[in-house]
């Protein structure tokens, strides 16, 4: 005979530990699965039981079962049954909670989601739940549980032409996942999988579809023979669906999706799982089981994984009973308030419109969060998603006849009003959200009014540019198409995304010669490339000169001095022809030994020297800084000092040595940093961004704490080891695939071409960087931390200095150090011990100064009693409110405390102060009486101490306040004198 044992949650409720037995053949599941009959399970017969987890053991008794709670972390290799209510919360916050519940009832740690800026420097955005424990299943990392259940947010743009089209593509959405970490594998994964569809969530089993590997017979086997799946609804895919890798080697293994089907009724037959009107893929089971070797041949992992994810938005959907997930309560309340906005109802609107409230709904998830997480519009890396992402969305709400904010403000901004509606719905994703606001609403209405001052320009030139497409392919009798030229124009002078420009097209039935606009995205992005092409340049203040300007050629690697052509000036953004002494001027070189700042690296110095026959210099130019226009046209800033400069005229171009091997030595170190940084505090930390410059360098890193003291020393320790190794550095053109494997890292922000350049100084470090480097670690001579500190959120910021900017700090702090042993008359060594002696005095010598103005204060006090007036008949309260000159706050506090003693109880005490010219104290003081007819003085003192510029608070019985205003200080008093005596008289009859 078996027995049911209740869990302790019910034990806990109903006080007790009531065992009921029963024979388990006699009671079947009333929940389907695949016509498996559940032995032992009882539902309905125990609704006592309605809110608490139940697992099923077998007894030792063959012919019995019983169930009890299940509290541990062991592996759960039978099915969990739950009795659920039938009108249970269908809501996205609702599902959340359910998954996470369900699995920590599983013994699953409930992790929080990590940013969407992830650790990983690979990845550029968290595009999935498992990247947070990437290092844990490449084995970098040991796990600190066996398990772990989250919600994730996540970002995906690469099918951002989708969103709002189809039924299922978002930018933003969150991931739910289950993980196991050598933990349990195959069969509790998928039995808990499917328990969790057709039991939490209640989904008929009839509507459900599974996709395994092709080669995953034991996946098959558990689906069908196990969980009782019927064939014809399992679907073998090959391995671009159901296979997952974590690279060319390494982990990988067979996935298993859980699709559902709105549409059973269609059979089984013919049967596309890619069909989106009829199904969607809402979890996916990943089982790391294999390691993929140099050979492509597959090995078994000794420790195997399970990596899981459900998509909320498409889980809601799906139990929202609304034909899309923009539909859910995940986002629709953003869609409505953007109908408000533009005027419009959802229900009514069509097709066309409704597909630019899905965008707009979707984007400002995406873009709220990112702006949370410190993602901030840029023209690099992820700032250029979050940037790329509102302009769409602008664009998309002016379609949509959205003016100024909605509200009657043509001025103002429509997207913040809309990130209020994201942020209402944030609280049980990311409580911080909220805590931002302010900063996303700042950014949101200052990206927004920037981009339609420019929206306005860059439309009426698209607009001319179809109409130029549409007029040129009629006469000509080809298909309407801009060019790849004028797709960058609008790009980088007026910051249209070229995907914005697409859409534009697309609407008017023009295409985009895409692969010339990529040729000129590659070409703003390489270092040196000599393809000469008719281009609009723009410099930073707005002028524009239309030339046959080549790119620059790049000679700085090899040599510091060369011959060159001017092939274009500028004065104040003008093109000019001829620029003489004294004007600053911008000189357009052919070729240049000059480096232009990227990377974060600053631009090099120099002189632009015009000779004539013996080496006599007709004209010097100044150069001061160096700057990169459109991908590799250099423009070389600075001043003519002599002479006369021409366009066509030939120069030579000689960079400041001194700063130039200043700035290499800065870059290398810093290098160096990184890799001394990830191997004193973590592989995991990664670039965050960068200043290389001549006096100093900057390295920003993620990192949620301040470095310790002996962290700092082992970093600067082992960054002077390898300086002193004296390693010679080399230097290779690679493609970036190759450098990848070969473990280069990739800098913070960068974009790369199939080729890279790689600098490696063997052994210690290895990166992808185009800047300028020393050739041995030993021309570093030395490297110094000056300061560490937090910039943002995660972020700290070293700055430090090496070679010649190192040199000069040694010898003026050992200049400082001399000095101070000369005032102390002590030996350095000594120094300390002294300074903290003369502290100790110091501080010694201001308790007796203290305590004497006290002792003041309190005999100047004590002649005051007598102006104490008295309010009421029966209570006889004693109220003082005086001004006390040139008495600081301490002695004014000790003055109040001896008045409110000496006057005893009830009494009230206001004393006031002028410090100085600039400042003001106040003190209140009550008696416990007085506290008890209902004023405290913590409240009492704030509206007195704003009357002279302040603010203070305090306890019920004493508070402090200060001020700024001196000469109101009277006003205060008179005001806490009539405010007392007001409330006391009242009071004490």
């Amino acid at each position: 005979m078996g027995s049911v044992k209740l869990p302790f949650s019910v034990q806990s409720r109903y006080g007790g530990n009531f065992l009921l037995s029963f024979p388990t053949s006699r009671f079947r599941s009333p929940f389907p699965a695949g016509g498996r009959d559940y032995r032992g399970f009882i539902i309905q017969s125990l609704p006592l039981v309605d809110p608490c987890r139940l697992s099923y053991a077998n007894s030792n008794d063959k012919g019995s079962h019983f169930f009890t709670a299940r509290a541990s972390a062991e592996p759960l290799t039978e099915p969990i049954v739950e009795d659920k209510q039938l009108n249970v919360s269908t809501s996205g916050d609702s599902i959340r909670k359910r998954f996470l519940e369900f699995y920590a009832v599983r013994g699953h740690k409930v992790l929080p989601s990590s940013s969407l800026v992830p650790e990983d420097p690979t990845v550029l955005l968290t595009i999935a739940g498992m990247l947070q424990f990437k290092p844990i299943f490449l084995g970098k990392v040991a796990r600190e549980v066996p398990r772990a259940a989250t919600s994730q947010k996540c970002i995906r743009t690469n099918d951002i032409e989708n969103v709002g089209r189809t039924s299922r593509h978002q930018t933003f959405f969150e991931m739910l996942g289950n993980f196991s970490f050598g933990d349990y594998f195959k069969k509790d994964a998928i039995r808990w999988a499917w328990d969790l569809a057709t039991v939490e969530f209640g989904l008929s089993a009839k509507n459900l579809w599974i996709s395994v590997y092709e080669d995953d017979d034991e996946t098959l086997a558990l689906w069908h023979d196990e969980i009782g799946v019927p064939v014809q609804r399992i679907k073998r895919l090959g391995e671009e669906d159901n296979f997952w890798t974590s690279g060319a080697t390494g982990p990988c293994g067979p996935c298993s999706e859980i699709y559902y089907d709105f549409h059973p009724e269609r059979g089984h037959s013919d049967v596309d799982l890619g069909d989106d009107s009829r199904f969607i893929e809402f979890y996916n089971l990943v089982f790391m089981q294999y390691n993929r070797k140099d050979d492509g041949s597959l090995e078994p992992l000794k420790q195997k994984n399970i990596d899981t994810g459900l998509g909320l938005e498409r889980m809601a959907r799906i139990l929202q009973q609304v034909p899309n997930n923009y539909e859910t309560d995940l986002i629709f309340p953003i869609i409505e308030k953007a109908s408000n906005l533009a005027n419009l109802s959802y229900k009514f609107a069509d097709e066309s419109k409704k597909t630019y409230l899905k965008i707009i709904g979707d984007h400002m998830r995406a873009i709220v969060y990112l702006i949370s997480d410190g993602v901030f519009p840029s023209n690099i890396g992820r700032g250029y998603v979050v940037r790329r992402l509102i302009r769409r969305a602008v664009r998309t709400g002016r379609l949509l006849g959205i003016k100024g904010n909605g509200m009657g403000n043509l001025d103002g901004a429509f997207l913040p009003i809309l990130a209020e509606e994201v942020i209402k719905l944030s609280t049980n994703i990311d409580t911080e959200v909220k805590i931002r606001a302010a900063r996303i609403f700042e950014e949101l209405k200052r990206e927004e009014l920037r981009f339609v001052s420019t929206l306005e320009r860059g439309e009426k030139l698209l607009e001319q540019i179809l109409t130029d497409a549409l007029s040129t392919a009629q006469i000509n009798g080809t298909v309407p198409c801009i060019s790849g030229k004028d797709a960058f124009v609008l790009y980088d002078t007026f910051g249209f995304p070229v995907e914005i420009t697409k859409e534009v097209a697309d609407e008017r039935g023009v295409g985009i010669d895409m692969e010339s606009f990529d040729v000129e995205m590659d070409s703003q992005r390489r270092q040196s490339q000599a393809a000469h092409n008719t281009v609009k340049l723009s410099v930073e203040n707005g002028a524009e000169l239309t030339e046959n300007i080549s790119d620059t050629e790049f000679l700085g690697y090899d040599t510091l001095s060369t011959r060159a052509v001017i092939e274009g000036l500028l004065v104040n953004g003008k093109a000019v022809e001829q620029v003489s002494e004294g004007n600053e001027v911008e000189v357009l070189l052919d070729r240049t030994p000059f480096y232009a700042e990227s990377g974060g690296q600053i631009g090099d110095h120099g002189f632009l020297y015009v000779t004539k026959s013996g080496n006599i210099k007709e004209a010097v130019v100044e150069i001061k800084d160096v700057q990169k226009s459109l991908g590799n046209i250099f423009v070389h800033k600075g001043t003519v000092k002599e002479g006369v400069i021409d366009v066509g005229g030939e120069v030579e171009a000689e960079v400041d040595t001194k700063l130039r091997q200043r700035v290499k030595v800065h870059h290398t170190a810093t290098h160096l940093l990184q890799s001394a940084l990830k191997k004193v505090i973590g592989q995991e930390t990664s670039q965050a961004g960068s200043l290389v410059a001549f006096d100093r360098l900057r390295f920003d890193f993620n990192f949620n704490r301040p470095l310790r003291e002996n962290e700092v020393m082992e970093i600067e320790g082992l960054i002077n080891k390898w300086i002193g190794e004296a390693t010679l550095l080399q230097t290779k053109v690679m493609q970036l695939a190759d450098a990848k494997n070969a473990g280069a890292i990739a800098m913070f922000g960068e974009k790369y071409g199939a080729q890279v350049r790689v600098v490696e100084v063997p052994g210690v470090s290895m990166e992808l960087c185009g800047g300028t480097h020393v050739s041995n670690t030993s021309e570093i001579r030395g490297f110094k931390i000056i300061s560490e500190q937090g910039v943002a959120s995660g972020v700290r910021r070293i700055e430090a200095v090496a070679g010649e900017a190192f040199i000069e700090y040694v010898i003026a702090r050992d200049n400082y150090m001399k000095q101070l042993c000369s005032t102390l008359k002590v030996n350095a060594e000594d120094v300390t011990t002294r300074v903290n002696n003369l502290l100790k005095d110091l501080r010694d010598a201001r308790g007796e100064v203290s305590a004497a103005r006290a002792k003041a204060a309190i005999y100047r006090a004590s002649t005051m009693i007598s102006k104490a007036v008295t309010i009421g008949s029966s209570l006889k309260i004693r109220v003082l409110v005086e001004s006390m000159e040139e008495i600081d706050g301490d002695a004014l506090k000790s003055a109040a405390e001896y008045l409110v003693d000496s006057l005893e109880d009830p009494a009230a005490v206001v004393l006031g102060s002028c410090v100085d010219e600039k400042r003001v104290s106040l003190i209140v003081a009550f008696s416990p009486g007085v506290v008890g007819l209902g004023i405290q003085a913590g409240k009492f003192i704030g509206p007195i101490a704003k009357l002279c510029g302040g603010r203070g608070g305090g306890r019920p019985n004493f508070a402090q306040a200060g001020g700024s205003e001196p000469e109101k200080l009277g006003v205060a008093l008179e005001k806490a004198r009539e405010e007392l005596v007001s409330f006391l008289s009242e009071k004490s009859g």
